[in-house]
């Protein structure tokens, strides 16, 4: 009979260095697929998240070109002024005021293959036909015919009576000075000295027009995307097309992120003269170069392109396209890496409903 310690150490041996080794192993194994599953959870969450983001900066972006775009022209819609140079401020010029200019040529162009808008309105409570002048004038003070509609510290530019700015024969573009009002005294209104007009020496009823743009400035916004983002200048505040303001953040505000690209058309009323029914024929990227011109122009089509923020690997394979690119790709080749990124195309026709309203104008 064996004794009782002997078969004690027979029944109880310990693990061996082979077994640890393979347990280690598979435990490491089963730690590297739960690392790696969590990082391809981590990225795919990466990438839907950013792919909400662009969403979300794309339909705010849209929203906030399109409701200025609507306002386009309140104030300035009268073929008096339309065309015209407007002088905002010692050394600022506005060329060819209209109600919304792609790729104006007095804004820097944005990134490679995308448009910019220049949208301006004015925030008058007054006719947008001005107020006539009835008595010839005497310096700086202007006989109205209802001063009651102006107030001290209004804002308004004085047009000739005869349209020199943008006609449909000639168009010439002398400019118009933006001033404003020192003081009232009926019938009269006295605005600050130097408008640096050149009002016609002409009889009754031929005197010019006072435009009242109301207590701030015109709104003279620029667009543009910058370094893949869509970026706002106030030219009533900054010069957006002076040299170096490009690259000033303080300049260009960035107010949407990842948005590449940014595509504009013209609405057209290709109608024959005096026969206009302010419905679109055609869109395209010809900017008007007279006052008749401009009225015809009563709608703009607009297409942002919103990026997802984290790359993916073989993303996109064909760039997006929007309706006003006749199913022409939109280029995004700016980007070497465009492909490894997701892409949505907002777009909206937004109508210029104080062109619109304008209905037919005499001549054109």
């Amino acid at each position: 009979m064996l004794p009782i310690t002997r078969t004690r150490q027979q029944c109880h041996h310990g693990f061996s260095l082979i077994e640890l080794m393979i347990a280690m192993a598979i435990g490491l194994f089963g730690v590297l697929i739960m690392v790696q599953v969590f990082s391809m959870s981590e990225a795919n969450k990466r990438v839907s998240t950013s792919g909400n983001d662009a969403m979300n900066e794309g339909v705010v972006s849209l929203y906030a070109v399109q409701r200025e775009v609507r306002m386009a022209g309140f104030g300035i819609a009268d073929t008096r002024i339309l065309g015209c140079n407007l002088l905002l401020r010692a050394g600022v010029t506005l060329v060819a005021m209209a109600p919304v200019t792609i790729n104006h040529a007095s804004i820097p162009a944005g990134d490679t293959n995308t448009d910019t808008l220049l949208v301006v309105y004015a925030n008058t409570d007054g006719s947008p036909q001005g107020d006539l002048i009835t008595a010839a004038p005497a310096a700086d003070q202007f006989t109205v015919q209802t001063n009651a509609a102006f107030a001290v510290n209004d804002w308004v530019v004085v047009a000739p009576f005869i349209r020199t700015c943008a006609t449909t024969a000639a168009p010439l573009t002398p400019s118009l000075t933006l001033t404003q009002v020192a003081s009232i005294a009926a019938p009269s209104i006295t605005v600050t000295a130097g408008t640096g007009e050149v009002l016609p020496a002409v009889v009754m009823p031929l005197y010019p027009t006072v435009f009242n743009f109301g207590q701030r400035m015109p709104r003279v916004m620029a667009y543009a995307i910058r370094s893949g983002n869509l970026t706002v200048c106030d030219y009533s505040i900054s010069n957006c097309g002076a040299t170096g303001s490009v690259g000033d953040a303080a300049v260009w505000v960035p107010i949407g992120s990842n948005i590449v690209s940014l595509r504009a058309q013209y609405g057209r009323d290709t109608a024959a003269a005096g026969a206009m029914d302010g419905a679109v024929d055609v869109y395209d990227q010809t900017t008007p170069t007279t006052a008749c011109g401009w009225v015809r122009i009563s709608a703009l089509r607009l297409a942002l392109v919103a990026r997802s923020a984290q790359p993916a690997a073989a993303a996109t394979t064909a760039a997006p396209v929007w309706d006003g690119s006749a199913n022409a790709p939109i280029d995004l080749t700016g980007n070497t890496a465009w492909q490894n990124y997701r892409y949505k195309v907002f777009q909206t026709v937004a109508p210029l409903r104080n062109i619109a309203w304008m209905g037919r104008v005499t001549g054109c």
